[in-house]
């Protein structure tokens, strides 16, 4: 299974990182499932937001203004994270994997396909559920750049997909 097609190229946040020699295979955003805590947080404050206004005595407008407001800042702060999840791309290209994070302070992490001895992936219960999974990305003796990559979905077909791609096939009479 592909989960690039082809043809397709990627973001353009993600395209800029990538060599003029490389083809692109896999590039896939983070599961919305890295958004749980910030969603959670942002209902749970809504709700003590709403709480708090009811309960205080209606002669306390300042205090309901600074408990709206800490509220906002809160939302402002969600929407934060769901802009830098938005920007947020794991690449599998045929050389190498990348991980690009960040808004305005942009990190790009990377391992060459050849150094990777050893790759497995996690799920936790919440993972099975949701559809995500963890990689854990070992090389020879070296500590890399790019070592986990969470919250990915497909996990399972990106494992074998890049399992291929590590350990190609040799055997001709196969094909």
């Amino acid at each position: 299974m592909r989960l690039v097609t082809p043809g397709d190229s990627a973001p353009a946040s993600v395209n800029k990182y990538l060599l003029p020699h490389e083809n692109q295979v896999i590039t896939v955003r983070r599961h919305p499932a890295v958004l749980m805590v910030p969603v959670g947080l942002v209902l749970g404050g809504l709700i003590i937001a709403g709480v708090l206004s009811n309960t205080v005595a209606s002669d306390a407008g300042t205090v309901i203004s600074w408990i709206w407001w800490g509220w906002l800042i809160l939302l402002a702060w969600f929407v934060w994270r769901v802009a830098e999840w938005s920007v947020d791309y794991f690449v599998i290209t045929n050389q190498r994997m990348l991980l690009t994070t960040g808004l305005i302070t942009r990190k790009v992490a990377m391992m060459p396909l050849a150094k990777v001895t050893d790759m497995s992936f996690k799920r936790t219960i919440a993972g099975r559920m949701l559809g995500y999974g963890e990689f854990v990305l070992e090389s020879a003796g070296q500590d890399q750049a790019l070592s986990t990559v969470e919250y990915l979905p497909y996990p399972e077909q990106l494992y074998l997909e890049v399992c291929e791609m590590i350990f190609p096939n040799k055997n001709p009479s196969d094909d």
